[in-house]
């Protein structure tokens, strides 16, 4: 039987910079799978929001000379700001990792994995990524450095704290694995986690001294430490549903240990927090394993990751005042490849916008629209797609979430109809057999419902214009994307 409540969570960022396009491509990508789920007539439930905790974040409040809280406030409202702009429902949950119930929560998280027998205290001593927020063994080290941050130097940490007992969990996830063999999507970055947890797993630490660290929420019982990152942002997740108080919502949304429901989406360096550690963790609390994991890749610019060191960040702002907010999603979601990284340059973007939208969407609505105008003709009644082979392709491409493949189904559809009037020319025959150009007009109308209402979880703003121009036949539409 299929669910008919959908949860779906994007990572939360760390508010230690401003939004950039790697934030904006797991918005959308999220936002484009919640309104396909919706317009299945699903509930929803759609989470994102800030993690406000930790060294990365406390060290950069202090070096700009403001009280952390101060400093979180300001960096939330520009991830709530981008979501605006990126046009994401409206009805999204934004959760902050300093939110008074979800510190509770955290808190509450931890006492149940204590009492499992999953938490201890130790000295240790490691060498820290502040960048990846993790541990590092040397055999993961390239050249002394962290292969993700390797403009960071590593830090030497010696102190006594608490640990989970991730090395627990081996056997138990590699038996959810293989009864769950789409857990991870796609295949690819499943076999990498798989191998990684085959490969033995080491306990990680869940705390800092508060005395060293002091910004994170309080280890429940011991005050003289503070939980650090994983048993922190992790509970968001469950948390913005109101758990533990609200278990109505949290079984429908979540789903239960039986029928887990959760979607997560999140970027490639998040694989083995999101479906192992995570996963280990929701195990130990005896609560409901997420589920699936889509992981993401990285964009890049001419071939390098995007860093403030090489000044190669693009602004996700600034290309969606220049060429529309539309024009970005469309990038994101068709000249992204769904599950690999993806490079951007302004000149390919530019070149993908005049091909894909300017010349390609745009301008088959215009020339649709303007015959239906010059002719006088309309099409009443949005037409069945029930049965429609290319619909059918559309709705598998996102049933399995591949947002390209998805999208490439619409300007498969465009090229078709751009075909049919070349080859057709109703714009010629109307001088010599009127009803049959009608005729070939209502058909390239029907099919503009189609590609409308397959186009509205990509470009929301753009599919409510044209159908519009189709509910309104005697006004022409504006250019919907004036080429550049």
């Amino acid at each position: 039987m299929e669910q008919k409540n959908f949860y779906i969570t994007t990572t939360l960022p760390y508010v230690n910079s401003k939004p950039h396009m790697g934030h904006a491509l797991e918005f959308v990508q999220a936002d484009v799978i919640a309104r396909y789920q919706k317009m299945l007539g699903k509930a929803l439930f759609f989470n994102t929001g800030t993690d406000e905790h930790g060294q990365k974040i406390y060290e950069k409040a202090i070096a700009e000379g403001k009280d952390p809280q101060a400093y979180c406030d300001e960096y939330a409202e520009k991830f709530k700001v981008i979501l605006t702009k990126l046009n994401i429902l409206s009805e999204i949950h934004f959760i902050r990792t300093t939110d008074p119930h979800h510190i509770k929560a955290a808190q509450h998280f931890w006492k149940l994995c204590e009492e499992n027998g999953d938490i201890y205290k130790k000295n240790y001593k490691v060498k820290y990524c502040v960048g990846c927020e993790l541990e590092k063994t040397d055999s993961e080290l390239v050249d002394g450095k962290c292969p993700i941050h390797p403009n960071l130097e590593l830090q030497e940490i010696e102190e006594e704290n608490y640990f989970f007992k991730f090395s627990n969990y081996q056997r138990p996830l590699l038996d959810f694995y293989e009864k769950n063999p789409d857990f991870v999507v796609p295949d690819f970055r499943f076999n990498e986690i798989k191998n990684f947890v085959e490969g033995g797993l080491m306990d990680f630490s869940i705390s800092r001294v508060k005395e060293k660290m002091p910004w994170g929420i309080p280890v429940p019982g011991d005050e003289a430490q503070v939980m650090y990152v994983w048993f922190d942002a992790l509970i968001n997740y469950i948390s913005t549903l109101g758990w533990p108080e609200d278990s109505t919502q949290f079984e429908r949304f979540w789903g239960t240990i039986e029928t887990p429901n959760a979607l997560q989406i999140a970027g490639k360096d998040n694989l083995r927090q999101q479906s192992a550690m995570w996963q280990a963790m929701l195990l130990s609390a005896k609560l409901p394993t997420s589920k699936q994991i889509i992981i993401h890749g990285f964009i890049t610019s001419e071939g390098q990751k995007m860093s403030k060191s090489l000044g190669n960040i693009i602004d996700p702002f600034e290309v969606a005042e220049k060429y529309s907010t539309d024009a970005l999603r469309y990038w994101l979601t068709r000249e992204m490849n769904t599950f690999e990284d993806g490079d951007f340059t302004w000149d390919r973007f530019a070149e993908s916008y005049n091909g894909g939208l300017a010349n390609g969407l745009g301008n088959l609505v215009s020339r649709v629209m303007k015959m239906a105008f010059t002719n006088e003709v309309s099409v009443t009644r949005e037409m069945d797609f029930a049965t429609d082979a290319a619909f059918e392709s559309f709705r598998s491409h996102l049933d399995r979430y591949e947002i390209k493949k998805a999208a490439d189904e619409i300007w498969k559809l465009i090229a078709e109809l751009d075909k049919k009037i070349q080859e057709t020319e109703p714009f010629r025959l109307v001088k010599t057999e009127p009803e049959k150009a009608k005729e070939i007009i209502k058909e390239l109308l029907a099919e503009l419902w189609k590609i409308a209402y397959m186009t509205a979880p990509f470009l929301p703003e753009t599919s409510e214009k044209i159908f519009f121009a189709l509910r309104n036949p005697k006004e022409l539409p504006m250019p919907l994307f004036p080429r550049m």
